[in-house]
């Protein structure tokens, strides 16, 4: 082991014994001390869920990146591992980036984005290339073939300091890896590589890229097949707002298709967003033993970081959700084991509310599953206050007639000018529009008719403040059915 590796967990092992369980999220994860941004890693390994991440134990902002390790046997209930990896090569003194994990004969491979920053001719410049490590689950050893993958396999005229994030697989005896790429036109791609071996690597093919449409560097990619389509997710940085789709600077987006494995060549065929909150970035999928696909991602957003002073601690990941493709969209769902952790069931059925605002007994809480069906058409407007008291509310509004649906923060607390509300258009079910709202101390995830469309948010909120009220313009019957979450 490194002595930075062994600084790193030292320094963990002390830090997380100060935070109190109350003063992190009941039931997302978040990170043990100091940063967290993306999710690293995300799979199987010996029957246990592992989620590693990129991770800066020392201090609650971005800096030299670590791996930070945690594993699960259920997405809810994490145990903290010691750090996985440190920037302690010459290849990736400058930082440990993101990517990916695989079992493989019964070893756990990590790949990563090694980061070399160095002067050469008075000139500082930076290297990124995709590494390997090994390792028995909690403990892991970098290659001395490393980097396994260097930017001169990349196609000519590609960026070779903005090459990162590596998604590994493998198939039929054959490794396979994508990895975000900037094409020579100063716009994202994604390469696709592949291997017999893990330390002989080809490049196979470009998968998709921006063109200068869809955002610059791409970030973060994952491919999978689901549900008889090819799925491409990727995080796109710096896009220019269209319409109520994608927003200005960075999103994560979906990319549906078809695949020829045979001469590695992807078909887009649609492409939407993936969540349409204001803290959604970074996503990575696994697939578990019994089949599902289950994505995770860093519920923060580059350009609207804000750390409360006192926190020791500061990221959050979304609740781990089950994947699915239907009518054309990815469908996502928070994984089935939450409802194992549901308590106190308060169920309202064809309530009816008319021109009035109110409260409901027990309906209240800030870790809690809140399920609200709206049915009917003849209510102009929705409105929900939560995380509320006298000074603080953070607001859900739909509006029927134009059906957009608003999330603001304005009066959750922030003190800073930062972006607190965000839009999205809707599409009700033949029955009306439910809402899944997931609410966890700092958090709030909504989910849209079924998982079609779904929005995450931060709100920093204290935690005193837990009403939830509602207002109804019109004539709405309503369906509410609200759990608390408990995890020990």
């Amino acid at each position: 082991m490194s002595d930075l590796l062994n600084q790193a967990r030292l320094y963990e092992q002390k830090a997380i014994a100060n935070v109190a369980k109350t003063d992190r999220p009941s039931y997302h994860f978040s990170v043990p001390t100091g940063w967290l941004n993306d999710p690293n890693g995300f799979s199987d390994f010996k029957g246990e869920h592992h989620l590693f991440f990129q991770y800066n134990p020392y201090a609650t902002h971005w800096d030299t990146m670590h791996w930070g390790h945690a594993k699960s046997k259920d997405f809810i209930l994490w145990e903290y591992l010691p750090a996985a990896l440190a920037p302690d090569q010459p290849y990736d003194h400058s930082g440990v980036f993101s990517g990916s994990a695989l079992e493989d004969n019964k070893k756990q491979i990590l790949i990563y984005t090694g980061v070399d920053e160095h002067f050469e001719n008075n000139r500082k410049q930076i290297y990124q290339t995709q590494c390997i490590a090994v390792g028995d689950g909690l403990n892991y050893e970098k290659l001395s073939s490393n980097p396994a993958i260097s930017f001169d396999l990349l196609p000519e005229g590609s960026s070779k300091e903005d090459f990162r994030d590596p998604k590994i697989w493998k198939e039929d005896g054959t490794y396979y890896v994508v990895a975000g790429s900037r094409n020579a036109d100063g716009s994202g791609q994604i390469a696709l590589f592949y291997s017999d071996n893990l330390t002989d690597w080809h490049f196979g093919s470009i998968l998709d890229q921006s063109r200068n449409q869809l955002g610059k560097m791409w970030e973060c990619p994952d491919f999978f097949a689901l549900d008889d389509s090819q799925i491409l997710l990727v995080s796109p940085q710096d896009m220019l707002a269209d319409g109520l789709e994608f927003h200005n600077g960075n999103n994560a987006i979906c990319l549906i298709g078809s695949y020829d494995k045979a001469n590695l060549k992807f078909t887009r065929n649609t492409i939407h967003n993936i969540d349409y909150g204001l803290d959604f970035y970074a996503p990575q999928t696994m697939q578990t033993e019994d089949g599902r696909r289950v994505m995770i991602a860093w519920m923060q957003s580059w350009d609207n970081r804000l750390c409360p002073d006192d926190f020791s601690w500061y990221g959050t990941m979304t609740c781990p959700r089950e994947l699915s493709v239907q009518n054309g969209r990815l469908y996502q769902n928070p994984v089935r084991e939450l409802e194992c952790y549901r308590k106190n069931k308060v169920c309202y059925l064809d309530l009816h509310k008319e021109e009035e605002t109110f409260c409901l007994p027990k309906i209240e809480g800030r870790t809690i599953d809140l399920t609200i069906h709206l049915k009917g058409s003849d209510y102009q407007t929705f409105i929900m206050h939560l995380a509320s008291d006298e000074q603080y509310y953070t607001e859900i509004r739909y509006n029927r007639e134009n059906s957009i649906l608003t999330f603001d923060r304005t009066y959750s607390g922030y003190r800073r000018d930062m972006i607190g509300t965000r839009n999205i258009k809707v599409e009700e079910d033949s029955d009306g529009l439910c809402m899944r709202i997931l609410i966890d101390r700092y958090s709030v995830e909504i989910f849209l008719n079924n998982g079609r469309q779904a929005m995450s948010s931060l709100l920093y909120t204290p935690q005193s403040a837990k009403g939830i009220t509602f207002s109804i313009i019109g004539s709405v019957y309503m369906d509410i059915t609200k759990y608390d979450i408990e995890v020990n």
